[in-house]
């Protein structure tokens, strides 16, 4: 039998270890995100207001938690496929708002069947944050139905799966590996 490729072993060896190592860090993935959706479970029987999140960090420990905000001036509302608290298809209508300090929110205004943006010119919003930061009304306005409420069960983890795969490409390449060796050692 021949000499087993010296180069093409460490490199297939290298790789075979460097998705393992991946397989294993999705594991914690797995568990870190499982953690993260406890809280956010949690934060939605919480039913205390909180200031609504100015930065990023603020933002990730402050969602699926009710929150308001005074929305001064209304610069845009957008009209994009949603569902109502009942499970229908239909309209979510969005406004972008400038705060009274300057800072700007968005606001799930509410659900209808017509596409056409309602009338809205701001006020008080009291709602649930949402991924990306916006606060699904609660209760709707501008005359709309409610929105379905953000829920963390939408949240996709699928770090088991992509694990699983890792594990799987480690195990593809040595048995290619192992095949094209032998086969070199039969001719």
């Amino acid at each position: 039998m021949r000499e087993l490729p010296v180069v093409a072993t460490i490199i297939v060896l290298a790789a075979v270890a460097t998705m393992i190592a991946l397989g294993f860090w999705q594991l914690g993935r797995l568990q870190e995100k499982e953690a993260q959706l406890a809280i956010y479970s949690a934060a939605q029987s919480d039913v205390s207001e909180i200031a609504y999140p100015r930065d990023k960090a603020s933002l990730q420990a402050a969602l699926y938690r009710r929150s308001r905000f005074e929305c001064a001036r209304v610069t845009n509302i957008l009209s994009v496929s949603g569902s109502s608290a009942n499970g229908q298809s239909g309209w979510a209508h969005k406004a972008e708002c400038v705060l009274p300090d300057g800072a700007t929110g968005e606001v799930a205004l509410g659900w209808s069947r017509d596409p056409a943006a309602p009338e809205y010119t701001g006020g008080t919003v009291t709602g649930i944050i949402a991924p990306g930061g916006r606060i699904v009304a609660d209760p709707p306005l501008a005359g709309l139905e409610p929105l379905a409420k953000p829920d963390p069960a939408d949240i996709p983890n699928n770090h088991l799966a992509y694990a699983g795969q890792w594990f799987f490409f480690a195990l593809t390449a040595l048995v290619v590996f192992f095949l094209a060796v032998k086969r070199r050692a039969e001719t």
